[in-house]
């Protein structure tokens, strides 16, 4: 089975989301969070010039970075993507064209799924990482259940209404990476504000995980 790139190790299993960011502010906000031991970042497509905010995090951070989109819906967003210098693809949903393109690239890939019937799809088509989304609503005991029929070295995340403080739960149930959305990042916040909650973030996974090496 063809796969795109592996999910990369991280220090920490952490991806912050900027919905709604802005290109004045991406390499402030992409500095400040890195800065803070958040290494994967996500700028989603319906973002403000979302691809000239991630070309600007790319070209600002160190390559140890992992920067990409959410929201990615059609080959053409993956190409946009793959344009400016993004590695990681997140989407809400599993799309085989999609994947298809993401693999050309060699990109990091995290489709959101919902039903072992779209996990089983995503792995099918070589997914990095499953996205369960929204988590909120399946819950630590959902994702459990699916879990439990995937492949054991399938790498599950978590995202949608999910914060720092629902680590340990979800950590209970094997899931070890965690998108983090409007807990970290809403338009209008300051860089500062965002920072403090990224390092709030971290200090909250080094407790339920351990402290990165």
């Amino acid at each position: 089975m063809s796969q795109t790139a592996a999910f990369p190790k991280l220090k920490r299993g952490l991806v912050a989301i900027l919905r709604g960011l802005k290109p004045a502010e991406a390499i402030a906000m992409g500095q400040a969070l890195f800065d803070a031991g958040i290494e994967a970042i996500e700028v989603p497509l319906n973002s403000p010039e979302p691809f000239v905010s991630i070309a600007s995090i790319v070209e600002a951070l160190p390559g140890t970075a992992l920067v990409g989109a959410g929201t990615v819906l059609t080959p053409a967003d993956v190409d946009g993507l793959h344009k400016a210098g993004g590695r990681l693809l997140v989407s809400p949903n599993i799309d085989a064209e999609v994947m298809a393109r993401a693999m050309q690239y060699g990109m990091v890939t995290m489709p959101g799924v919902f039903t072992p019937t779209e996990a089983f799809q995503a792995i099918r088509l070589g997914a990095s990482a499953l996205k369960f989304f929204p988590a909120s609503v399946l819950g630590a005991a959902g994702i459990s259940a699916i879990r439990a029929v995937l492949p054991a070295h399938t790498l599950v995340g978590a995202v949608g209404g999910v914060s720092e403080k629902d680590f340990a739960g979800y950590k209970a149930v094997g899931v070890t990476v965690f998108g983090l959305g409007s807990s970290l990042f809403k338009p209008g916040m300051s860089v500062d504000e965002v920072a403090a909650r990224a390092r709030a973030a971290v200090t909250a996974w080094d407790a339920v995980f351990g402290e990165a090496r």
